[in-house]
């Protein structure tokens, strides 16, 4: 007996060795994959419960458990399951009323990031009504196209939104479309007061009925995500989308104790989806921001015991940007869950503010395949583990950037990147792992699938990323395809920007891309312009137009003057060479120019400002 336990234990000695030395990550492996499962069943269940189990209804279970318990913490004002439950009832109840809504009418929420974000949206919800979350940067055009491409025939906006709601309002009211605001009062014609409807409304719960026929391929929200065609696109974000994103927080280790700290905009996926919607299936409490604030963050976590944190890069650096202090690692943080942190500004975060779990993603709105990394490894997004791939199929494709288009090969098929070399990810489309497109946009929906990808007939989804996948089987994110880049955590389409500097009177063309600043996330925007014959370049006029019509992260920050822009044969923009060449007046002979925030116009790029902006002395 003493002999067989003595060769049991040296057996397991030895898989342990083994494991250790060629399958280090094999314990996480198997966490994340048990968890997963553990949600796909989840999923699965719903799908199947008769009435449909939603995110709504995990939130009024929670109320059931738990009605005292504090959802959430706002500017010094704390807000229960209760009392957002009967919130959500009172705003029900107004709309019902006001509006005549009925189940499947499209709401446009065009809200600051504030408690009555929240109620307005699970109102919306008991209604059974789709909401489409609006930027609260967006203006004129954009707010009117990303209004119309929903279908929305109600809108509801945050009293100090109130001016731009009028600069749209004749056209809205052409379209006769109902115009709400989050006011007691509003003496503009063509836009009806709401807060004071909803005071004064029934807190009693409604009936299920209202939301009888929604199911988990229902339509419940439209986030907006930037694209190629220069306008916001409408993701249609599914009952079944909205569970996946939920379960993202679980996945990466929140528990029912943890406070979550949101200070991403409720209009994002990321706040709403992965932080909102994420805490509300985990029934716990959440602390919101208006917006991300590095001098009060810390004071913030501490004062409110937060133990998880959302961020992007640029949050991530502005954190490590802030001037160092003796107790920086007291805190209660254990859990920070976001995407596009630099390695640098990830290992800078992690030597500062203590071991905290970055649990870093890769994921799309619209997209049907993501990745977690869930062991930490400093720059990775995700690993990929056969499980994974099994249920969301997906792959690896050469890229050619110049051509801007996959690779192919003698039958027309496309060619896989191989391990370590950097390609296009793309996800089968199946019934598992569908892609629902955008709304009133079927033109770019089209351009997002792919066909005939490993063999005749297939369909992807295609990114419009590149990723790298190491040896280790590491998913490493590697830059942006076509003419959207990444600022201050925001997608800047480079169409839509062209579009407002051409209406400046002195220019003829705008070629706008995005270049790498060192110290910096992402690519800060620039322009390549040619003016209009006899005319020069025009500071002023131009500075007030981009101010006026862009928000701050879409904002050209340099200018380049060329006299003619270089086109392919097919008559699109030449930008790589631009990109490469950046903005260093040293090398560039064109007038560059920059943005002066301070004197309110574009003033010359000197040698001196560049170094300026190169060194951080200059803010971007």
């Amino acid at each position: 007996m003493y002999i067989c336990f003595s060769v049991l234990a040296g057996l397991a000695l030895l898989c342990f060795f083994y494991i250790s030395a060629f399958c280090p990550y094999f314990g996480e492996d198997f966490a994340y994959i048990l968890k997963s499962i553990k949600c796909g069943i989840r999923l699965t269940k719903y799908k199947k419960i008769k009435p449909f189990y939603s995110i709504l209804d995990c939130f009024l279970d929670a109320v059931k458990r738990h009605p005292k318990r504090i959802f959430v913490h706002f500017e010094g004002r704390s807000y229960t399951y209760g009392e957002v439950d009967k919130q959500s009832n009172k705003v029900a109840r107004a709309l019902q009323a006001e509006a005549r809504l009925k189940e499947g009418d499209t709401v446009a929420l065009f809200l600051a990031n504030e408690p009555s974000f929240i109620w307005t949206w699970l109102g919306l919800a008991k209604l059974g009504c789709p909401a489409a979350l609006l930027n609260f940067n967006i203006r004129s055009k954009s707010l009117l196209h990303c209004f119309s491409c929903c279908g929305a025939k109600v809108i509801i906006a945050s009293s100090e939104l109130q001016d731009a709601v009028e600069e749209v309002l004749p056209t809205l009211r052409e379209r006769g479309i109902s115009v709400y605001l989050m006011s007691d009062s509003c003496s503009v014609q063509g836009i009806t007061a709401l807060s004071d409807k909803i005071s004064k409304a029934s807190d009693q719960p409604l009936s299920r009925d209202l939301r009888a026929n929604i199911h988990i391929r229902s339509t419940a929200l439209y986030i907006y995500t930037s694209g190629t065609t220069g306008l916001p696109k409408a993701a249609i974000v599914t009952h079944e989308r909205v569970w996946a994103a939920s379960f993202l927080q679980s996945i990466c280790g929140v528990t029912a104790e943890d406070i979550f700290y949101i200070n991403l905009p409720l209009y994002h996926s990321a706040g709403f989806l992965i932080g909102m919607t994420g805490a509300i299936e985990r029934g716990i409490t959440i602390v919101l921001k208006r917006k991300f604030s590095a001098s009060q963050f810390w004071d913030d976590c501490k004062k409110y015991d937060i133990t998880v944190m959302q961020h992007i890069g640029e949050t991530l650096r502005y954190l490590c940007n802030m001037p160092k202090k003796d107790d920086e690692k007291n805190h209660k943080v254990r859990i920070a869950i976001g995407n596009g942190v630099r390695t640098d500004v990830w290992s800078e975060f992690l030597h500062r503010f203590g071991d905290i779990k970055v649990r870093e993603l890769y994921a799309a709105t619209e997209g049907n395949i993501g990745f977690i990394n869930y062991t930490s490894k400093i720059g990775a997004v995700g690993r990929v583990n056969f499980v994974h791939r099994f249920f969301f199929p997906y792959t690896l494709i050469k890229f050619d950037i110049e051509k801007e288009e996959p690779v192919r090969d003698s039958q027309g098929l496309c060619i896989q990147a191989a391990v370590g070399e950097t390609g296009l990810l793309v996800g089968r489309v199946t019934k598992r792992s569908p892609f629902v497109g955008y709304a009133g946009n079927k033109e770019q929906t089209e351009k997002k699938r792919l066909r005939d990808v490993l063999k005749k007939g297939d369909l992807y989804f295609n990114t419009g990323d590149l990723l790298r996948f190491d040896k280790e089987n590491f998913v490493y994110f590697q830059d942006r395809v076509g003419d959207t880049f990444r600022w201050k955590g925001e997608n800047v389409a480079t169409s839509e920007v062209a579009d407002i500097l051409t209406m400046v009177h002195c220019i003829l063309e705008a070629n706008v891309y995005g270049v790498k600043v060192e110290g910096h996330e992402g690519r800060v925007g620039m322009a390549a312009l040619t003016l209009e014959e006899g005319q020069k370049f025009d500071c002023s006029a131009t500075y007030t137009q981009v101010v006026n019509y862009l928000p701050a992260y879409a904002r050209p920050r340099f200018i380049r003057i060329q006299p003619c822009l270089e086109m392919t044969g097919t008559f699109k923009m030449k930008k790589v060479k631009l990109v490469e060449e950046g903005f260093n007046p040293a090398h560039i002979k064109d007038p560059l120019y920059f943005l002066d925030p301070e004197k309110k116009t574009y003033v010359p790029l000197t040698e001196e400002i560049y170094r300026a902006v190169v060194s951080k002395e200059v803010k971007l």
